[in-house]
């Protein structure tokens, strides 16, 4: 049922969903098919808006179709509209326009948490969100995110700094980000090295908080994708940050093994 202002009422009967703003990706190995199954174990429904469409396989981006902004301004609308949306989450935007549609759409929305991936390149190294469009991510949505998920290598490019050698420079670059606006910044740790695989929750004027998990050997692509579609997920059912985080790098660990294992 729509309420006086066009949203759609929260019904204990209605599952909750989340908005995914995302690219797709041919091969289904990462972007919106990963973040629909994701979101799906757990038993959520998900609504898209489709930001663009890419021609890929699992080792290469051959090509990649921008979609309209306004378009996809308006399928964000069509889907807040549509169902009780509870959570969102936000991969690639790829251009400035985009950023500002996606932007504009979330600031006059309802208040609810928004997950961002900044998704800047692809694994294969495809650049995916224009140069000149690092800068608008930062101020026109990092306030408007509960959490900003880097990876090391885009924390680098997001604060300004040399790429962090030890977890000791993590909460400096990420100080950076909170100045553009950033409320939370979980920095990923897949692209560090040792045998354990570390992520830190950094919250401005706290000490980081860890989520380890053993390294594994195997390789799967998307799983950034995978685990800020995780974390939306139980944000998107009522549980905190810290610990819709915990509870999705263990699914996120969970599917790794078990792809390291089928590859044996």
């Amino acid at each position: 049922m729509a309420g006086s202002d066009g949203s759609v009422a929260m019904s204990p009967h209605v599952l909750p969903h989340v908005l995914i703003v995302a690219g797709s990706d041919s091969s289904g190995g990462a972007g919106i098919v990963r973040d629909v199954e994701t979101v799906s174990a757990f038993g959520l429904r998900a609504c898209v808006a489709i930001t663009a469409v890419t021609v890929q396989t699992h080792q290469h981006v051959a090509r990649i179709e921008q979609m309209p902004p306004d378009l996809v301004a308006e399928q964000m609308r069509a889907a807040f509209a549509a169902n009780p949306v509870a959570a969102v989450k936000i991969g690639m935007l790829g251009s400035l326009a985009m950023i500002d549609a996606v932007s504009s759409v979330l600031a006059s929305s309802l208040p609810i948490p928004v997950v961002l991936d900044p998704v800047i390149a692809s694994t294969s190294g495809r650049q995916l969100l224009a140069t000149d469009a690092v800068d608008a991510l930062k101020r026109k949505l990092f306030a408007l995110c509960a959490l900003v998920t880097p990876n090391l290598p885009e924390l680098a490019l997001l604060s300004g700094l040399p790429l962090a050698t030890g977890e000791g420079d993590i909460p400096r670059q990420a100080g950076k980000l909170f100045d553009a606006g950033a409320q939370a910044v979980l920095v990923k740790g897949g692209h560090a090295t040792g045998t354990t695989a570390t992520d830190l929750l950094v919250l401005p004027g706290h000490t980081p908080i860890r989520f380890d998990a053993p390294r594994l050997t195997g390789t799967m692509r998307g799983t950034g994708c995978m685990l800020a579609s995780a974390i939306s997920a139980h944000l998107a059912l009522g549980e905190s940050l810290e610990t819709s985080i915990g509870l999705a790098k263990r699914h996120v660990f969970a599917r790794l093994l078990a792809s390291s294992e089928q590859g044996r």
